[in-house]
Parts: structure tokens; sequence; C-alpha cells
């Protein structure tokens, strides 16, 4: 697929909830739930990405290893070797990255490294999924007008 990143944050909006590193695991997981996301990024003072909280650092991090949520920072858990996206990269690159790497979600950063978006995985399959049905019409339509 030819879109590119930037097209689809246009789109959904290049909203990013964040929090910061001195937050408690607990008070992030809340804020994930309330706002039904899987993942938050995590910005320092100057809101320059610091890592990523994600579902996964909840279960290996602090449930599996019997660790208090209330009592654990975000900075204690989270993955500090970010993988992240440029705006001009394309759908299909971002899902190869996604894929290569088994992760969900990630950060969209422009060339000065400033945080612009997030994209998900179902972010990515909605926009699939719409290229493909617009694509379907086209045809139908194309077929209809041989007949």
């Amino acid at each position: 697929m030819n879109t590119h990143i930037n097209q689809l944050l246009m789109e959904k909006g290049g909203d990013v909830i964040t929090i910061g590193p001195e937050a408690s695991v607990f008070d992030a997981i809340k804020m994930m739930y309330a706002k039904n996301i899987g993942s938050l990024v995590v910005v320092n003072d100057n809101e320059k990405l610091a890592g990523i909280f994600v579902e996964r650092d909840c279960f290996s991090k602090v449930i599996l290893e019997d660790k208090s949520a209330r009592e654990l920072k975000v900075k204690d858990v989270m993955s500090k070797k970010v993988v992240y996206i440029a705006p001009n990269a394309t759908i299909d690159e971002c899902m190869a990255v996604m894929t290569k790497k088994r992760i969900r979600h990630l950060p969209v950063l422009d060339g000065d490294k400033n945080l612009v978006g997030m994209i998900s995985i179902g972010d990515l399959v909605k926009s699939v999924s719409s290229e493909q049905e617009s694509m379907i019409r086209d045809l139908e339509k194309y077929i209809e007008g041989s007949l």
C-alpha cells in the first residue's frame, strides 16, 4: 500500500496519550483503561520520547514478578529502546516493522525526533480494509460499465 503514515494520522488525528516516567504503573494502567488503549508513550520533562509502556509490560514485569503496581514507577518497567517510524513511511513499511519486531504500537517521530502521532495495528487493519473496500467498489463499477 502506498498510503503514507502521515495521511493515516490526518484521518485519525495525531493525539497521543503520554505519561511521565515517574508516574506509578497503577496510574498508567488506570489511564490506559480509561482511554481504552494498549500503550502509553513515556515522555520526559522536555516532552521528548523516553520510552513506551505497553500492556505486555504489566504482565511480564509486574504481575509475573509479583510486584506492586502502586509502588513501581513507569520508568522501572517501560521499554527504553523504542521502535518508531517516520511520517513519510508507507503502511506496508509500518506493517513490516510491526511484524518483524512483534509489536502492536508504533510511535511516529518526525525528522527532529518530535512525537507526531501513534499508530496501532488496529489503525493499519482499518486502513487496509477501507482501501480494499474502495478498490472492490471501483472494480464493481468498472465491470457494470463494461457490460
